[in-house]
């Protein structure tokens, strides 16, 4: 996979733990919203603790990433939906671990009125390999 990291003083720097842009060459792996479902039992991980479920979250992800033949470095674009935005900097300092700063990807973050199960987060990302 070949990927560069995008930035211009033209767009305001970024406020967290991504960029404001990634370009990349290879095959694409789009991955579905994840929320903090343990995979073995099917119930929720930190019942009303952003923390937990967003570390949860992370887990599905990188699970999934690896099924595919990626990790969080092949990870381009994220897509944070918080039922709070109050939670952002408990949500972004576990997000934070995930992700090299330098090299992070593209992300969007939003509160939402609501989410499956009635979560605290979900997120979803897309990610390159090959190429």
């Amino acid at each position: 996979m070949s990927k560069r990291v995008i930035r211009t003083e033209k767009a305001p720097a970024p406020v967290g733990p991504y960029n404001q842009a990634i370009a990349v060459s290879g095959e694409l792996v789009f991955v579905a919203g994840q929320i903090p479902l343990d995979a073995g039992s099917g119930e929720i991980v930190g019942v009303g603790d952003v923390t937990q479920q967003t570390q949860q979250v992370m887990a599905n992800l990188e699970a999934i990433l690896q099924a595919s033949g990626a990790g969080f470095d092949n990870v381009v674009k994220t897509t944070v939906f918080l039922a709070d935005m109050n939670d952002f900097a408990a949500m972004n300092a576990v997000y934070a671990k995930f992700f090299d700063e330098a090299i992070a990807p593209a992300r969007a973050c939003v509160q939402v009125s609501r989410l499956p199960k009635d979560v605290l987060v979900e997120i979803d990302c897309i990610a390159v390999i090959g190429g």
